[in-house]
């Protein structure tokens, strides 16, 4: 049998335990925008696999009115491939825009029209011509995984959409900021997430299009995109392709803050930075800070009583294994906040070469006087391997990771928290893990984990 072949870190060109979705899983951005609905050119199977992956082994999020089942798919056949499927996606447009109701359609395609040259473009350019609310957005699989195909959505949904129907895009709102954060459905607990993000946003008050999830007006708040007063990317590299490109067509600043707020410390940084990037709203900043450190120390006053013991045996060290995003932010919230000690950081979303070097700089200040090497690894045999290495002290470690390192944490005889996909032991509805609520519902998770493995 062949070897497959290594490059220098020992990582060959297959992907065991595979830690994201295809391009086309970005059917699942287009589902989280309320009023949307993805029509899906593709395989038999695809979507399915794209659902079943994303959305329900992973926190079981469901698929809402466009997701899941619901969602429209060619199911291309042999014929299409040989004849092309043009004609097939043609009549699976018409009948949906018959069947379904939604204020936008999202055609995406997957590998097999790709490779065949189906123009899918040609097609929606069709129904456009006649008024309907309808874009194209190329997302073959093997362009990348649905970080990637989710930034070739946006960009669709704004070229194609937005800027054909907003209306007085020269003028803006003062107050106003488009946000651009967390992958929706990649990341498990993204409604939550979001959620808390537009509460303390607009507790220190900014008007708010979160553009994704429930706090989101869906459609219309798409078209308000082009009137905002500047963009707010937050985490360390996913929205800046967006916010870029919102810079240079309409002429919109953008703000980029790595780290997404966890707890009250990374919370108040995270409001001060938007506030003296704006020169607005600082007073109003200060006074929302104060009202919620109030009630979040509140809590942590009762928390310590528990946590200065030490009965449970609580583990010291720490690995995290996940996207970027949540990755950085445990990172942050974990040395400042708890005061652990970070032994092993893996990030697993392929995050793009550009960004790696600014993210791994971030490590470096994760507090004062605390620093953390990153690895970028989306092979499970070797995140296996790395965490199998690492070393965490004499005590048992908490691993921050996913259900791929259940079995690695017994080995380790350590605790396991699942916080990136899949998250398969874990049944997520609104459930959030960052600014101020969610670090105590952290916490929480963190320290029943712990303290219910040592019974």
């Amino acid at each position: 049998m062949p070897k497959l072949k290594q490059n220098k870190n020992g990582q060959t060109n297959s992907i065991n335990q595979v830690r994201y979705g295809c391009a086309l899983g970005a059917l699942h951005s287009v589902v989280a925008i309320p009023g949307a609905m993805p029509i899906t050119h593709c395989g038999p199977g695809c979507v399915d696999k794209q659902y079943m992956s994303l959305a329900f082994y992973n926190g079981f999020q469901g698929g809402g009115y466009a997701g899941g089942a619901v969602t429209p798919s060619s199911n291309l056949q042999e014929k299409d491939v040989v004849f092309g499927g043009a004609k097939h996606l043609d009549q699976l447009i018409a009948a949906s825009l018959k069947i379904m109701e939604a204020d936008l359609f999202v055609v995406l395609n997957g590998c097999i029209p790709e490779i065949v040259g189906d123009d899918i473009g040609a097609v929606v350019a069709r129904y456009q011509a006649q008024g309907v609310p309808i874009v194209s957005a190329e997302t073959g699989g093997f362009k990348g995984n649905n970080f990637t195909g989710h930034e070739i959505v946006t960009e669709a949904i704004i070229e194609q959409y937005v800027d054909k129907y907003a209306r007085n895009k020269d003028q803006k709102q003062k107050g106003l900021i488009n946000v651009w954060s967390e992958l929706p459905f990649q990341n498990t607990f993204w409604r939550g997430d979001l959620t808390e993000l537009k509460r303390i946003l607009e507790g220190a008050g900014w008007q708010v299009n979160i553009l994704f999830g429930y706090g989101s007006k869906g459609v219309q708040e798409w078209l308000t995109i082009p009137r905002a007063e500047f963009n707010l990317v937050v985490g360390p590299w996913l929205g800046l392709r967006t916010a870029k490109l919102l810079e240079k067509k309409y002429g919109q600043p953008y703000l980029h803050l790595p780290v997404l707020p966890i707890g009250a410390k990374q919370a108040a940084e995270f409001l001060r930075a938007i506030a003296a990037f704006a020169k607005e709203n600082e007073v109003q900043t200060e006074k929302f800070i104060k009202e919620e450190e109030k009630e979040y120390y509140y809590y942590m006053e009762y928390f310590t009583d528990f946590y200065a013991e030490y009965w449970w045996g609580l583990p010291a060290s720490y690995a995290v294994v996940g996207d970027a995003a949540y990755n950085l932010a445990l990172n942050k919230f974990l040395v400042n906040q708890l005061g652990l000690i970070p032994a092993l950081q893996i990030i697993t979303d392929c995050t793009p070469e550009k960004y790696r070097e600014a993210i791994g700089e971030q490590y470096k200040h994760l507090a004062e006087d605390v620093s953390a090497e990153v690895e970028f690894a989306e092979d499970g045999y070797i995140v296996g391997k790395l965490l199998r290495e690492g070393q965490y002290g004499h005590k048992p470690p908490i691993i921050f990771g996913t259900t791929w390192e259940r079995d690695i944490a017994k080995e380790l005889k350590g605790h396991i928290v699942e916080v990136s996909y899949p998250v398969s032991y874990d049944v997520v509805l609104n459930k959030t893990y960052i600014g101020y609520r969610g670090a105590l519902t952290l916490l929480e998770t963190i320290f029943t984990t712990a303290i219910s493995k040592s019974a």
